[in-house]
């Protein structure tokens, strides 16, 4: 696929199929993902790709913020987990840059899942002592984020239709808007 049309083809997916994503599928998003540059090359993150039912269904129920806004991810074919040893990347001006590192390679990730004809929706709002919990996560790594990966399901559902409303649609700002030149305007 053309970079420009990837780009433009990648969205975030609450509902999908029940069609399990195959292994090769699984560890090509992962090589991207691992391709990703960091700070220092040192490469803090680490990924647990989850596939069991159970534990799927167990991270599907969490409730962050006391509300249950990750409800769909019981029904989905794998998740990804994105995490980060913060020893292994930087800090400088009040920034952690394993949170910079992640995202960089959660971004390849879901460009390369899109890619294959695969559907992911990026997750930041989660507990994350209670996937911490749930997957045996080591204390002093830090849970970034996490995406559902499958394929699409045919029709949108009512998930799907809220998400839109509650995003203000998928119109994008003009560069215009964005982007100054020179200096801040």
């Amino acid at each position: 696929m053309d970079f420009w049309e990837l780009i433009k083809q990648r969205k975030s997916y609450r509902n999908f199929s029940s069609q399990p994503v195959e292994p090769d599928k699984i560890y090509k998003v992962l090589d991207a993902a691992r391709l990703a540059p960091s700070w220092q090359n040192r490469q803090c993150w680490r990924f647990i790709v989850v596939k069991d039912k159970e534990t799927i269904k167990k991270i599907g129920q969490l409730r962050p913020l006391n509300y249950n806004i990750n409800f769909f991810l019981r029904h989905v074919p794998a998740i990804i987990v994105a995490c980060a040893n913060p020893k292994d990347s930087g800090h400088r001006h009040g920034i952690d840059y394993y949170l910079v590192d992640v995202s960089i390679a959660m971004e390849h990730l879901v460009l390369a899942a899109t890619d294959l004809g695969l559907a992911t929706c990026w997750i930041g709002a989660f507990d994350e002592q209670m996937i911490k919990d749930v997957l045996e996560i080591p204390k002093e790594i830090r849970v970034v984020a996490l995406t559902p990966l499958g394929y699409a399901a045919e029709k949108p559902n009512i998930v799907d239709k809220i998400s839109k409303i509650v995003a203000k649609g998928t119109n994008r700002k003009k560069i215009e808007e964005i982007a100054y030149f020179e200096k801040w305007q």
